[in-house]
């Protein structure tokens, strides 16, 4: 293990958030605000996921943009939308997979990767007939929220190992 972490951001990739997003209540409309605020140990204010008592590893959820064609052209669609995918932050640039178990900072906020974002039934829904296999994948990660603050699409997403980032 020690090995791949050594082979980890041995070049520094910066990444770029392109969209944000977060529901209100369960299963709701996926609102797309240009700036969220995160709050330690809980997740996004506002969002229907937002854990106050910290025990949720599932705080915020990412997907890399560069997957989106893919998954839509799995589906043959001409375009997989965020909102449709349902993920928090939509990033680019950087492999969101290498960031799954490690801190890493969009603009001034650290977060910590959970683990995979696999996907749910709901993405039959949103994306149509084969979402849920489409998603398979390709549907990003989760993070717990370390230290808090506000994102702003167009902040910058650096991975890191160091726990004193």
């Amino acid at each position: 293990m020690k090995i791949v972490q050594e082979l980890l951001f041995t070049k520094e990739f910066a990444g770029r958030v392109e969209w944000l997003g977060l529901a209100t209540v369960r299963e709701g409309r996926m609102e797309e605000p240009e700036r969220i605020e995160l709050i330690a140990g809980q997740g996004i204010n506002g969002e229907h996921h937002r854990c106050e008592s910290g025990d949720s590893e599932r705080q915020v959820t990412l997907i890399q943009h560069e997957h989106l064609p893919v998954v839509a052209e799995l589906l043959g669609l001409e375009a997989a939308a965020p909102d449709a995918i349902r993920r928090n932050i939509v990033v680019s640039g950087i492999n969101i997979a290498a960031l799954r178990l490690q801190r890493f900072r969009i603009g001034e906020v650290v977060l910590k990767g959970t683990g995979d974002c696999v996907p749910c039934s709901r993405m039959e829904q949103t994306l149509g007939v084969g979402g849920y296999e489409a998603m398979i994948g390709h549907g990003g990660i989760t993070a717990v929220v370390e230290i808090g603050g506000e994102v702003c699409i167009g902040d910058t997403v650096r991975g890191s190992v160091s726990t004193n980032i």
